[in-house]
Order: structure tokens, then C-alpha cells, then sequence
């Protein structure tokens, strides 16, 4: 389903299901702790009456458990001459192997104390009631009202009954028994007399009330999930919102309008962090198109020119009989016009090349200081026709690279200090090392360079002004020479200022 593929939808349900196992996690274990209050606040309720009956039965036994009453008519020598007397058991019975002539008891009666009157039966929505039994069953006394009490343990009978305090009864004691039968919940302990007494209750009240417990829970609990799946849902909402412009911002830009970009909401998250990314991608996309555009637009002025030059001279010379020395002008004119048209498709390949990083580069260790050397003496006769002095102050370092294009680049540099020189000026050339670095710096004392030219001084096809047109300079010497020192790891910087010349400083690792 597409819903189950949204980013949003995906986060939402990962989000609703933490919260459901939340809740539900926090809502049983307030139930448990409130089941186990109101039950061991009952298992209280009982083991307090069971203690209050303990302490009134021992109370009203007219004699011990254990204590034992001599056969009237039988003195106590003879009693003790023969077998011993029957033991009187609590509720004044005795066993069924009286002797002739003894006389049982009157049984024993118990009577619930007054002050104890207000725990069992009354108003009371639990019902208490009790039942004292002796050891041999018989009921000795017991709530008019209880309920069908649950079958009596023997004794030796296996318990296996619901965790309850520690019992309030004397030390001697059993310890009590807690038992559960539907609605019912019962409290037995048996004296170490043998008498068993046994309290219960009905649970009725305290289970409506955890039913109410449970559905309190799951309504606040449903309640807190809705209210948590709404904010959640609006969180994710405004958290992924920024994506949204971005989307829109990819549509309008590759729809071709290049000059779009994201708002920045904030900045320090993650997505204003990659909106950022993207503007600056997007910035350098735009640049890259507009230096595109420029770049054909100047390719084409230039190839103009000479194109221009080859149909004029041709179709002067077609136009009618000629003689042989106008047939050789308009043919070197058609030369001139294609070499300048080789020199600049030359250019524009080296420069598609390196920007591609399809530019082979040798890397070979050589003497940069002669090769410098060789490309003064190469443009020295293009000096000496303008009248410019060329001082050389090198000394020997050396570096790796390839050497042709690097003479390339002391060559065009050289050319243009002495073609955009003054009349009689001077170009000074030095190469020394500084921090690890070659530095060669080729300065003339031309009319120099605006500053606000300055930053498009590497630009391709840009001359400053028209002084700087000269023959077969095609405006891409500089973005040329840019490009091979910034292969070899290196930086080509201008410093100028008008009338007071102009200075190109290359730096390149030097070998160590």
C-alpha cells in the first residue's frame, strides 16, 4: 500500500505502537499494584479478627487446652495407679473412651466478646463471618449469616494458597492459610490446641472496584493514546515539512529555473543542515550552467572571427579572375584565420579535458629553475621587439610534474608581461622556496588591472579591456595555466593595481 511507503505514515505507526506498549505496560502494572493493595488490605481486615477470636476463645476456655480433670469418685493416688485420666478437650467434651462411671461435660459455649461484635455482619458490604471449629470437627461457634464455607483442610494437606502477610497470631501458632472461591475469600489457622478458626469475607466490593480501576485505565490510557497519536502526527508533520520545500525547490530547478533555492527555517538540524548542502549544490549547478552558457557564447564569438575572415577572402577571390600574388594573400589570410581557429580548438580541448580530469600529467623530477631559464629565452626576442627587459633571479629547486605543461605555464605568463607591458618596462621573474613551497612570480610594470577585474582575471575568453586583444590571444592563456598548476597541487594568485603593474605569483611542492 502506498501509505505504508511514506516516510511520515511509517513514523507514525512506529511512533503510535511505542506509545500503545507504553501504556499498556504502565495500565497493568497500576492494576496489579492496586489488585494487591485491596487484597492484602483484606488479608489484613482478616488476619485481625482471626487474632481478636484467638484472644477470646483462650479467654473464655474455663481451663487450659491441655489441662485435665480427674473421674469424681477417684482420688488422685488411684488415678495415678491406673491409666490417666481422659483429656478434657476445649469445649468441654471428652474423648469416647471415657471409663465406667465418668461423666462427660456439659459441652463448651463460646460467645463473641462486645467489642468485637462490629467486625462480623452489620452494614458491613463485605460480610465478615467467622466459624470456630474443634479439633474434631464440631462446630463450636460460628456467624448466623456465613456462607457455605470451603472444605475443611486436614491436617498434613498440601497448601497451595495466595501469598498473605505474616500472620498476627501468637508465635505458637500455624501459620494462616488464605483461600479463594469465587467471590469468596477465607482466612484459616489452626491453634496449636488443635481448634481451628477460620474468618471470610466477600471480595465482591473490592473486585467492582478494580473492574472501575481497569476501566479508568484503559479510558485515560485511550485518551492519552489519542491525544499522543495527534501530536506525534503533528511533530512528524512539522519535523518532515522541510522536505516538502525541497522537493519543490528540485521540481522548479529541473524544470530550468536555475536560480531556486530552500528556505532555511533553521539550520542546526539535520534537514536544515542538508538544505543547506543542496542550496550550495545549487549555487554551483547555476554557476557551472552560467559559465556553460558564457563559455559557448564566447566559443562561438571567437570562432566567428576567423570563419568570418575564410568566407570573405574566399569569396573575394571567387568573384572574379585574380592574379597569383591575390590568390597567395587571400590563401596565408585563410591561414592566419586557421591557425588562430587550431589555436583556440586546441585551447577549448585542454580546458574540456581538465575539467573532465581526463588530462594526463607526467610526474617526473626536474629543475624548475631551468625551466624557467629556457622559457625566458624562448620569449626573448618578443621582448626585445617591444623593448622590455627581462631580469631572471632563480635559484635551483626541484619539483615532480611534466615539465611541458608547466613551461606552458611560465610561458604564457611571460608572454603576457611583456605583451601588456609599457614600451621600455621590465619583467622580473624570480623562484625561491618558502615553507616547502617553489614560488615563482612573474611581474611587469604594465598599466595593471582594476580590482573589480581582478576576481575574472582567470575567467575564460575574458580580457580586462580592449588594450588586451592582441593577435592570437584567444582569452584562455590564464584559465589554462590555472588549471595545469592547480593538477599539479598547486595555486596561481594576481596582485595588481593601476599604473602600477601587475604580479603573478605560482606556488607548487617542492621536493624535499
Amino acid at each position: 500500500m502506498k501509505i505504508f511507503k511514506s516516510i511520515k505514515w511509517r513514523l507514525q505507526l512506529w511512533y503510535g505502537l511505542i506509545l500503545v506498549l507504553v501504556l499498556s505496560g504502565f495500565g497493568f502494572t497500576a492494576y496489579e499494584l492496586e489488585k494487591n493493595r485491596q487484597f492484602r488490605r483484606l488479608n489484613d481486615e482478616l488476619h485481625q479478627r482471626v487474632v481478636v477470636l484467638s484472644a477470646a476463645l483462650r479467654r473464655q476456655s474455663p481451663r487450659g487446652p491441655n489441662a485435665v480433670r480427674p473421674l469424681s469418685g477417684q482420688s488422685p493416688r488411684r488415678q495415678n495407679r491406673e491409666e490417666p485420666p481422659p483429656e478434657e478437650l476445649l469445649d468441654g467434651s471428652f474423648p469416647s473412651r471415657n471409663s465406667p462411671g465418668q461423666m462427660p461435660r456439659p459441652p463448651f459455649h463460646f460467645s463473641l466478646p462486645p467489642e468485637a461484635a462490629h467486625l462480623f455482619g452489620g452494614a458491613d458490604p463485605n460480610g465478615y463471618y467467622y466459624s470456630i471449629r474443634s479439633r474434631d470437627g464440631r462446630e463450636i461457634a460460628g456467624s448466623i449469616d456465613a456462607p457455605s464455607l470451603l472444605k475443611m483442610p486436614q491436617r498434613g494437606d498440601a497448601q497451595t494458597i495466595d501469598p498473605s502477610p505474616k500472620p498476627l497470631s501468637p508465635p505458637d501458632a500455624s501459620p494462616p492459610r488464605v483461600q479463594v472461591s469465587g467471590n469468596l475469600r477465607e482466612i484459616c489457622e489452626l491453634l496449636p490446641s488443635g481448634e481451628e478458626i477460620r474468618v471470610g469475607c466477600s471480595a465482591a466490593p473490592e473486585l467492582r472496584e478494580l473492574r472501575r480501576t481497569a476501566l479508568s485505565l484503559a479510558a485515560v490510557g485511550g485518551l492519552i493514546l489519542l491525544v499522543g497519536l495527534a501530536v506525534g502526527g503533528w511533530l512528524v508533520s512539522r519535523s518532515l515539512r522541510p522536505l516538502s520545500g525541497i522537493s519543490a525547490a528540485a521540481v522548479r530547478i529541473a524544470a530550468g529555473d536555475l536560480s531556486q533555492r530552500i528556505p532555511l527555517a533553521g539550520t542546526e538540524s539535520e534537514l536544515g543542515q542538508l538544505a543547506t548542502v543542496l542550496n550550495a549544490t545549487f549555487a554551483r549547478l547555476e554557476s557551472a550552467f552560467a559559465q556553460q552558457r558564457q563559455f559557448a557564447a564566447d566559443a562561438a564569438h571567437e570562432l566567428r572571427t576567423p570563419v568570418a575572415v575564410i568566407l570573405t577572402q574566399t569569396q573575394t577571390s571567387l568573384a572574379r579572375e585574380r592574379e597569383a600574388a591575390s590568390y597567395r594573400q587571400t590563401v596565408e589570410a585563410c591561414q592566419r584565420a586557421a591557425q588562430r581557429m587550431r589555436t583556440l580548438i586546441e585551447s577549448l580541448l585542454a580546458l574540456a579535458r581538465f575539467d573532465a580530469g581526463q588530462e594526463v600529467l607526467k610526474r617526473l623530477r626536474f629543475d624548475l629553475a631551468k625551466t624557467v631559464g629556457d622559457c625566458a629565452g624562448l620569449v626573448q626576442p618578443l621582448a626585445d621587439e617591444r623593448g622590455v627587459k627581462i631580469s631572471v633571479e632563480v635559484e635551483s629547486l626541484e619539483i615532480a610534474g611534466d615539465p611541458e605543461r608547466l613551461a606552458q605555464v611560465v610561458t604564457n605568463l611571460l608572454t603576457n608581461a611583456i605583451q601588456y607591458n609599457q614600451t621600455e618596462g621590465d619583467v622580473r621573474v624570480s623562484l625561491k622556496l618558502e615553507n616547502g613551497l617553489a614560488v615563482l612570480a612573474v611581474a611587469d610594470t604594465g598599466q595593471g588591472i582594476a580590482a573589480k577585474d581582478l576576481p575574472r582575471v582567470f575567467g575564460r575568453f575574458y580580457r580586462a579591456d580592449a588594450s588586451r586583444t592582441g593577435a592570437g590571444n584567444t582569452g584562455l592563456g590564464l584559465a589554462i595555466a590555472k588549471a595545469i598548476v592547480e593538477a599539479h597541487g598547486g595555486t596561481i594568485e594576481v596582485a595588481s593595481a593601476e599604473g602600477a603593474g601587475t604580479t603573478f605569483t605560482v606556488q607548487l611542492p617542492a621536493m624535499a
